[in-house]
């Protein structure tokens, strides 16, 4: 018999940095989700990825306590300002320029985001992370 499902829980964590402190430990908490095995098992998942990149995780528990979760890619705007070698956006988008970034840079970012994105193809995930960047205030270039 199928395990009953008790909810779900979105948290974004750095990678291989999962700690009990907050906001892991008292989220998880409330909910009777072992924190520690938690904290293990991210870490161990994410010890190949880029250190401290933040990491969407959404996790399933369930009545008899026990929990999965999958992880996602980091979100595009991270993606962004690692390219454009920024620390933040423009305080005022559509008005002042942080930086640039490339078609290239694009194309690279959504390729690796392209099994998150809502998008049929290239192209149009090329779109919504160009969105992402003018929202940001990052001029695209060539």
């Amino acid at each position: 018999m199928a395990k009953k499902v008790a909810g779900q829980l979105k948290l974004q964590v750095p990678a291989g940095a999962a700690n009990p402190s907050p906001p892991i430990g008292p989220a998880l908490g409330q909910r009777g989700i072992n924190i520690m095995e938690f904290c293990k098992a991210f870490n161990a998942a994410t010890q190949e990825m880029e250190k401290n990149a933040p990491i969407p995780c959404v996790i399933t528990y369930y009545q008899d306590k026990s929990f999965t979760f999958t992880m996602k890619q980091p979100p595009v705007s991270y993606y962004l300002k690692k390219e454009a070698k920024l620390k933040s956006g423009s305080s005022e988008p559509g008005r002042t320029t942080a930086g640039s970034i490339t078609k290239a840079q694009v194309r690279t970012i959504a390729e690796a985001k392209m099994k998150d994105l809502n998008a049929a193809d290239v192209e149009g995930a090329m779109a919504m992370v160009e969105g992402s960047a003018r929202s940001m205030g990052l001029e695209v270039t060539g």
